[in-house]
């Protein structure tokens, strides 16, 4: 399955910012691709590439497409050069796997709902004591923001479930920034892909979005309110409800 259309065009642009549209849109095009038949297990793990004849036949790409495609997925860690022994997949465990393209690959194969998992058990770990924070530290303008997102969530109550994604990612990351932890702040930027594509899994789920803002609503209250110990046991039931919604859409995931 093909990357969403607005990834393709940034790793298009990344790949050659000297190609006019037409070119990024070749490259985009084979990269997304590429990246599918690797992280699909078409060309599993250690596996030989085919020849540069091959690989340009089959993508229908000239040999400078090719090349600066495979260049980006040496850069994210899916593919190494040998001299002499060609190239070949590498092991799992060396993929970017936070690559929005990557990321777009693996949560379209059911196998990696490992992947979400890991992804709640970070915010389990962080989000709670990044809320915490919020309502110790967030200032004026940050107030304004997670006031802002949480108000994205109910003009779309449900009946869109992009813009309730994107206003839930909105929320979730204006309150790491709300922390006032630089930290805190880099992980929402670095995984902001890995959570909208989970919250649209999990929105995608969940059976009542009239709890999703309550919950969401008490949130923003405790910060405004600045209490700590309700902030974070709010952020809590949150990820708990996340991982409920979860759990729900895996056998959905698996019988299509």
């Amino acid at each position: 399955m093909a990357g969403r259309p607005e990834q393709e065009a940034t790793a298009g642009a990344r790949l050659s910012e000297k190609s006019g549209g037409a070119g990024r849109k070749v490259m985009a095009g084979c990269l997304s691709e590429f990246v599918n038949a690797i992280v699909g297990g078409e060309m599993p793990e250690g596996a030989l590439l085919p020849s540069e004849a091959e690989l340009m036949a089959r993508f229908k790409v000239s040999r400078t497409t090719l090349r600066e495609t495979m260049q980006y997925m040496v850069a994210q860690g899916l593919i190494r050069s040998r001299p002499r022994a060609g190239t070949v997949v590498q092991p799992r465990a060396a993929w970017n796997m936070l690559d929005p393209l990557l990321l777009d690959a693996a949560l379209d194969h059911e196998q990696d709902f490992a992947f979400y998992d890991a992804l709640l058990q970070a915010r389990e770990v962080l989000e709670p004591v990044s809320a915490r924070q919020a309502a110790t530290n967030a200032d004026n303008a940050a107030l304004i923001a997670v006031t802002e997102a949480f108000e994205a969530m109910v003009e779309a109550s449900g009946r869109d479930t992009e813009a309730w994604s994107q206003a839930d990612l909105d929320f979730h990351t204006a309150i790491l920034a709300a922390s006032g932890n630089w930290v805190f702040v880099q992980f929402g930027v670095a995984i902001r892909g890995a959570l909208l594509a989970s919250f649209r899994l999990t929105n995608r789920a969940s059976h009542s979005f009239d709890d999703a803002i309550a919950l969401h609503r008490q949130l923003l209250e405790a910060i405004r309110l600045r209490q700590p110990d309700e902030a974070e046991a709010v952020m809590r039931e949150l990820i708990a409800r996340a991982r409920e919604d979860m759990e729900q859409a895996r056998p959905a995931a698996a019988e299509e």
